[in-house]
């Protein structure tokens, strides 16, 4: 591509930045006619209290480097958020009052602490929490105005844990616990809130786990449904903590995962969320006839799981969607059929850009990885972006990303690949990468890197790889490991040292990476240093772009700092451009996504540029 045809795609590529979408939708529980959305149609992601009947927005925060997470109070009153640091995920949960009014610290008395979920009881006098410090808390405040209540601590633990939630009478918090398995799988452990007594434990045996826990919205109604992947895909069940009866949801062979999402208003109905291949599709399931509907719903995803596909005030089903070439909007469908969308909530207008195909290519060792590609007007071979995911456990769907458009407008092919570790692939090729992270990752890469070569698609001397947090890492992991593949590396918010990063990182990230390592760097040092992209800056040959935020607590300077002298020391190519944010700063902030866009585009253009010319004295 020209430089004249360059800049005559520029504007379009900004234009699916700063189109604004709908990031999350949430309704009250017992009042869903308020809501929460986070949407970015400031230029950053903030918090907006939702009329639903009207579809008006009102702007709640204004946080300078945005608010990507938020929740809705059981009875409308207030929405929530962790009050941090520029971003740093290190704070105490605050609130605000739906209608408008002052922030309120909730725990002004704890010590600051990470925390990733907070649920309510129906009446508004319960709120619990699990709080991260030196290890984790499940923590109550059992009065109306939760600032007012001194803290009561259920239950602590030194092992990764989470709230699942509270039943809508408050009467028992549901903990999801790694205590038994001390692995990412995690049992069911329950409290009565009044008492502190554990009351109850699921767990499912082996390397099992139970997820995706939802509570019914209706008084007096104890169960909860949730999923386990213990015959290997995930599947939805119902289970009462106070008698212990399970029900297995009889889905028959729908193929892939099935978890639940929602209950409906009147208890009878659960709303579910299917995946095989990366390909989502929304069911209801009838309790009382237990019988599977498949709804005919539009071809795209739907939110991440859990989050923002749920029964509305009636019959009808809203859910986020989006596709690889719409940005994600709210809509609501016929609650029987799936059919006829209606505009709830809409995103921005974006100019036309290229659809997204499933593929699937074989690993090194005949596992099937499924991927995402994308070719840019013409014919092939292209210079190629391979990018992967964040997380390890996610999973890439079929989504709008402006960043894989920008690439396609510049005349790169595109591929983002679910690697092993991917949810949605079944339990045995999730948890493949436990003990050994970076490895099976980085040869789904190579074998990535293969297949576009044989498909004709690539360059063999132009592919380039990219990701953030997760997807960061294995660049960096890739670059060092499989140097004679890559024509350059680009990595956001990544992990460049894991013993490093395990000193500096929060206690939930921490945890974590103890149960995937299986110990933390005491106890597994060699296979830390083995995990660490620091260790193999002696075989990087391709030039490094990194990009990060100095108040990350998931991914801490320090590791990128002590990895960029390394590389130097050696003569190595990096540039590390710094931002003011934390983990999220990049996705919440439209004009640093942009910036950064353009900052990866003239890295590959750069190293474009000097193939090229290698190519023309080779000629």
């Amino acid at each position: 591509m020209t430089q004249q045809q360059r800049d005559g795609v520029g504007d379009a590529w900004q234009q699916r930045f700063r189109a604004p979408v709908i990031g999350a939708i949430r309704l009250a529980r017992t009042r869903p006619e308020r809501g929460l959305v986070i949407t970015n149609r400031t230029g950053k992601r903030q918090l907006y209290a939702w009329d639903v009947a009207s579809g008006d927005l009102r702007q709640l925060t204004d946080r300078p480097t945005g608010q990507s997470t938020g929740w809705i109070s059981a009875d409308g009153g207030h929405v929530y958020f962790v009050d941090d640091q520029g971003g740093n995920e290190i704070g105490h949960w605050a609130r605000l009052p739906f209608d408008g009014g002052d922030l309120i610290d909730i725990t002004p008395t704890l010590p600051p602490y990470t925390s990733e979920d907070i649920d309510f009881s129906g009446d508004g006098r319960l709120t619990a929490f699990t709080a991260a410090r030196d290890g984790f808390e499940l923590v109550c405040l059992t009065a109306a105005d939760p600032g007012a209540s001194s803290p009561t601590v259920l239950y602590a633990t030194d092992h990764l844990c989470s709230l699942s939630g509270l039943t809508l009478d408050g009467q028992i918090a549901v903990l999801s616990s790694t205590d038994r398995t001390r692995r990412p799988t995690f049992g069911l452990v329950c409290f009565d809130t009044a008492t502190g007594e554990r009351i109850a434990e699921l767990w499912d045996e082996g390397d099992a786990s139970i997820e995706d826990v939802v509570f019914p919205h209706t008084d007096g109604d104890q169960r909860l449904a949730a999923a386990s992947n213990r015959t290997g895909d995930k599947k939805p069940f119902i289970w009462d903590p106070r008698t212990g009866d399970r029900r297995d949801l009889e889905v028959g062979d729908t193929p892939g995962e099935l978890v639940p999402l929602d209950w409906s208003r009147d208890g009878r109905r659960i709303l579910l969320g299917g995946v095989e291949r990366a390909v989502q599709r929304l069911y209801v399931y009838e309790l009382d006839r237990a019988t599977l509907r498949d709804l005919d719903a539009p071809a795209g995803s739907f939110g991440r799981f859990g989050f923002s596909s749920l029964f509305g005030p009636g019959d009808e089903i809203y859910t986020l969607w989006q596709s690889s070439t719409q940005p994600s909007q709210a809509i609501s469908l016929d609650g029987v059929t799936g059919r006829q969308p209606q505009l709830l909530l809409a995103a921005g207008e974006v100019p036309e850009g290229r659809a997204w195909r499933s593929i699937t290519y074989p690993a090194f060792d005949g596992t099937p990885i499924q991927g995402w590609l994308a070719t840019p007007e013409g014919t092939g071979p292209f210079p190629t972006i391979l990018e992967t995911h964040g997380g390890p456990e996610s999973v890439t769907l079929e989504i709008f990303s402006a960043q894989s458009q920008a690439w396609l407008d510049n005349g790169f092919a595109f591929l983002s690949i679910n690697y092993r570790g991917s949810t949605t692939f079944g339990r045995d090729f999730q948890q493949k990468l436990w003990g050994r992270p970076g490895y099976w990752e980085v040869e789904d890469m190579a074998a990535a890197h293969a297949w576009l070569l044989e498909q004709g698609i690539a360059r063999p001397d132009a592919i380039f790889a990219t990701g953030w947090s997760w997807g960061g890492y294995l660049t960096l992991q890739a670059l060092g490991t499989k140097p004679e593949l890559w024509a350059g590396g680009m990595a956001g918010v990544a992990v460049a040292d894991m013993i490093t990063e395990y000193e500096d990182e929060n206690e939930v990230l921490r945890a974590y990476d103890r149960a995937l390592f299986g110990g933390g760097p005491e106890e597994k040092r060699a296979q830390y240093v083995a995990s660490s992209p620091i260790t193999y800056v002696d075989q990087v040959r391709a030039p490094v772009l990194i990009i990060q935020g100095r108040n990350d607590t998931r991914c801490p300077e320090r590791q990128v700092e002590d990895y960029e002298r390394e590389m130097r020391a050696r003569g190595k190519e990096i540039e590390v451009e710094w931002f003011e944010a934390g983990h999220s700063g990049v996705s919440a902030d439209v004009e640093l996504a942009v910036r950064f866009q353009q900052r990866m585009l003239d890295f590959a253009m750069r190293a474009l540029g000097r193939l090229n010319a290698r190519q023309a004295v080779r000629a």
